[in-house]
């Protein structure tokens, strides 16, 4: 969607006004309120574009756009101006405009730091940025791949004088394929752009990109599906393929009714869940639709989108089809084929990093989708936020009038495949009054270690072979290394001392050297290890044979139980029921992401005694 269309010469002369014009648009389109970041950044940035071309050199009915909305994206392309080159070919010069005046340099790819009202910010560096923007406007624009529309990407840091970090070599790759123009530099901008728009195309090319059919392109199905083909994490066995066809199925239904379909998918730990998830990606961008593959947690997306990365020719646009669960707040009706919903328990009500948008994540994704799946799995809520049930599924369907379809998948293929395993540890963990039985029928191997360093040792040593061992642990530590690196988060006695895993590391969970880092249940539901190490916190404890929960020793730092004060002040007894059901959760959730094996430490003495009773 484009907020603002005109003609260069239009736009010159709405320039006096320009930033109250965008206000008004962004509310008739958007039916939203800009930001005062946004019109302080239009009546700054815009002006030095008119500069820019207002120039004989570029036809008064050249087109402009301005905050093109990308397709099933929130990105919006700052500045847009289209037209013909000498040779006739049609041209979309794509500008990202910055009022930064200072840039460091850092040594991860693609990223600066730069200051922003609060600080100064790690981001991404402009020209990745508006490159990406290319990259999807291509991919997910049927019209301006079919008609050869040529993209030329650059950046505009009107404030900014080169000192030479935002053009350093280590950003060349970006930089490349989107120039940056410094302060000073309106000439070699103008000069770029009229070598690529010199003569009117009478605004045809801002129509094709927003009447363009939206779906992905030949090249990105191409990548995408020889990427799955050729890897063995992705095959499914029996009910798995079931439940894909019959999802595929669903599809095919919504074409032949017009109805909208809801699939959920119920399945425990290591039932396939995510497999049958991907490969229902891969087919749908092969059938040309428009699918991504959804998750609150962010862990699983970067996991899957790593391991595509991993392959050769690896397509950029690949990322846009791993999407968070709360972008969908302001999508239109039907706007996508399909979303895929991956752990599904963790949906929440509101999106946004305050937690200040939308209504609610289930409706949001229905409304948004022709055909949603939700794979499930009711005992993984772990977090006072998650309201994922397949009650609440069923009961936002039925309000969109969809066709609500259920799965059951029950094969295990974690945990050696043992049902006896997971179900010892319901009764280990007294779910819903189950009394502890001893653990037989299973090669699966549980050990209980009396030390955390000896624990640790043995998970470098399982890590040595494929990388595919880690440690995690109960969030009773709070996360002081966030803010002073040289810290420890979890200390236990005088020879056990570890960090939480890194915050900039996305893909702690198969990144090499991140075995001396501790992962939590939010950088590891979802994923699974051959052995994992689970050290139990302090807030599950066991008295007398009863094993309890102690809310106290949560972190501070733990966003999940955040809220739940007040929910104790209101309605004592849901506050226990809830805590009861968070605590025990994570660590059920925490001991079953090992597929050969789980080894523990238990914090509480008497319940380290009680599990090595029961082995």
């Amino acid at each position: 969607m484009i907020i603002y269309n005109s003609t260069k010469r239009g736009f010159l002369n709405d320039i006096p006004n320009i930033e109250n014009i965008l206000t008004s648009n962004v509310r008739t389109k958007l039916g939203e309120e800009a930001s005062e970041g946004e019109i302080r950044s239009w009546h700054n940035s815009l002006r030095y574009m008119a500069r820019v071309v207002d120039s004989q050199a570029i036809p008064d009915d050249t087109g402009v756009a301005l905050e093109y909305n990308i397709p099933v994206t929130n990105n919006r392309i700052d500045f847009i101006i289209t037209g013909l080159d000498s040779k006739g070919i049609s041209n979309i010069v794509m500008i990202e405009l910055k009022q930064w005046q200072h840039v460091q340099t850092t040594e991860k790819d693609g990223l600066v730091v730069t200051r922003y009202e609060d600080g100064l910010k790690e981001t991404t560096h402009p020209s990745y940025q508006v490159a990406c923007y290319a990259s999807l406007l291509y991919d997910f624009n049927e019209a301006v791949h079919l008609r050869k529309v040529s993209l030329h990407p650059c950046v505009f840091m009107h404030n900014y004088v080169d000192d030479g970090s935002i053009c350093d070599a280590r950003y060349q790759k970006y930089t490349e394929k989107a120039p940056v123009f410094c302060k000073n530099e309106e000439d070699k901008l103008r000069e770029f752009i009229t070598r690529n728009v010199s003569k009117s195309d009478r605004n045809k090319s801002i129509y094709i990109i927003e009447n363009g059919k939206i779906v992905p392109s030949k090249s990105l199905i191409d990548c995408v599906v020889k990427m799955a083909q050729g890897n063995p994490e992705f095959k499914m066995i029996d009910e798995q393929k079931v439940a894909y066809q019959n999802i595929l199925w669903a599809y095919d239904e919504y074409l032949r009714t017009g109805r909208k379909q809801v699939v959920i998918v119920k399945g425990g730990p290591g039932t396939g869940k995510s497999v049958i998830a991907v490969k229902l990606l891969v087919e749908m961008t092969r059938r040309k639709l428009l699918a991504h593959y959804v998750s609150k947690n962010s862990a699983p997306r970067n996991v899957f989108y790593k391991k595509f990365m991993e392959s050769k020719d690896v397509h950029s646009s690949i990322k846009n089809l791993f999407k968070s669960s709360g972008g969908y707040f302001d999508k239109k009706v039907n706007e996508l084929d399909m979303l895929i919903v991956d752990e599904a328990h963790r949906l929440q009500q509101f999106s946004g990093r305050y937690g200040n948008l939308g209504e609610n994540q289930i409706k949001e994704i229905i409304l948004a989708a022709k055909v949603s799946v939700f794979f499930i799995d009711e005992k993984q809520l772990v977090d006072f936020r998650d309201i994922g049930s397949v009650a609440a599924i069923e009961a936002w369907a039925k309000y969109e009038q969809a066709d609500v379809h259920h799965h059951q998948l029950v094969a295990q293929l974690r945990c050696s495949g043992s049902d006896e395993y997971l179900n010892w540890l319901d009764h280990l963990l007294q779910f819903d009054n189950l009394q502890p039985v001893k653990l037989t029928g299973t090669t699966y191997e549980f050990k209980v270690f009396d030390s955390p360093s000896e624990m640790m040792e043995e998970i470098k040593k399982q890590n040595r072979y494929k990388n595919k061992s880690r440690m995690v642990a109960g969030y009773c530590w709070n996360w002081i290394s966030k803010k002073n690196s040289r810290l420890k988060d979890i200390v236990i006695g005088d020879d056990f001392a570890y960090k939480w895993n890194l915050t900039n590391d996305k893909t702690w969970s198969i990144s090499k050297g991140s075995v001396d880092q501790i992962g939590c249940i939010h950088t590891c539901q979802g994923l699974e290890f051959e052995y994992v190490g689970v050290i139990i916190g302090e807030d599950l404890v066991c008295k007398n044979g009863i094993v309890k929960v102690d809310p106290l020793k949560r972190a501070s730092t733990d966003h999940s139980v955040r809220g739940m004060n007040v929910l104790k002040k209101r309605n004592l007894e849901e506050y226990k029921v809830k805590m009861r059901t968070i605590i025990k959760n994570t660590y059920r959730t925490l001991m079953t992401r090992g597929m050969k094996g789980c080894y523990v430490y238990v914090c509480d003495e008497e319940l380290r005694n009680y599990i090595k009773q029961w082995i």
